[in-house]
């Protein structure tokens, strides 16, 4: 089992979005819709009950103002850190708060499939 990454590690880290998520702006923000990945058993079950098919299912997201600015800042060269600190300068947070706002936000998109992490080489 890997070792999970130190607070300095996982700032390193550049988050990368899901190339298949479409965008589309609005008053509130950004509306991402993007791919769900269904489980081999869960979509064998709901073809054999209902006929349709899961393949292509996909779901919607409205981010805010302050979660649009993130998203538009994830260009696969920033850190999750120069990130943290462009949110913090464009919101007037401070540091720490800054820090939580966006990799809590990033671990929330990470486990809808909307972004990756890849450590810096």
């Amino acid at each position: 089992m890997p070792q999970p990454l130190s607070r300095k590690e996982a700032l390193e880290c550049i988050p990368l979005q899901n190339p298949r998520t479409e965008e589309e702006e609005n008053q509130e923000g950004l509306l991402l819709t993007y791919p769900v990945e269904v489980k081999p058993f869960f979509h064998t079950l709901v073809k054999r009950v209902t006929g349709k098919d899961t393949s292509n299912i996909r779901r919607k997201i409205q981010l805010d103002q302050m979660g649009s600015s993130v998203w538009q800042l994830i260009d696969g060269q920033r850190s999750v850190r120069d990130i943290a600190t462009n949110f913090q300068h464009r919101h007037q947070l401070d540091n720490r708060e800054s820090e939580i706002s966006v990799t809590s936000f990033l671990k929330e998109l990470g486990k809808r499939g909307l972004v990756a992490m890849k450590q810096k080489d």
